[in-house]
């Protein structure tokens, strides 16, 4: 299996692709438009200098998913909460790249001094992501009724929280 690590300028297409995917496809993201290669680059710059990781996994030369830890508000008192994001290509599901991504996340946010990791994951009527934060200790923290409207019907999104360090869990 791959190991995760930081995304190189030429697999942000394939982030590029795998992220459209899911705003045509979905309601995983609120997203109706997807955002071009050069708004990943930014987005990849800005993460990684803010110091938060930014990570794919490949097989084969193949991006097989991607996800990230950036600023949970642009508020400087959230300065210390990150939200995650991440998705897996299509054909890429059910493999464990999701638990390897998170993981590998989850630790590099702890060593960058995150404090706090936020999910808001988009009640869908797939567990799937839930199941997955809840395996790494996420635990709800609220739900937002119909707050998004995509694809003909309102959708809440579910609010996920871990505490990255013992002396910050609630």
């Amino acid at each position: 299996m791959t190991t995760p690590r930081p995304p190189a300028e030429s697999d942000l297409p394939a982030v590029a692709a795998i992220y459209a995917y899911y705003v045509d496809k979905s309601v995983a993201t609120f997203d109706e438009i997807p955002p071009g290669v050069e708004d990943w680059q930014a987005k990849a710059a800005a993460i990684t200098g803010a110091g938060l990781p930014f990570l794919v996994t490949e097989e084969d030369g193949e991006v097989t998913g991607f996800a990230y830890a950036g600023p949970f508000r642009p508020k400087p008192a959230y300065r210390h909460t990150a939200e995650v994001t991440i998705y897996l290509a299509p054909g890429a599901t059910g493999r464990g790249l999701g638990r390897l991504l998170l993981g590998a996340l989850i630790e590099r946010a702890a060593r960058a001094g995150t404090r706090q990791l936020v999910a808001v994951v988009a009640d869908s009527g797939d567990p799937a992501s839930l199941r997955l934060h809840a395996a790494f200790g996420f635990e709800q923290a609220g739900r937002l009724r119909g707050v998004g409207y995509k694809h003909g019907r309102w959708i809440d999104t579910i609010l996920l929280q871990r505490a990255l360090h013992p002396s910050d869990a609630p």
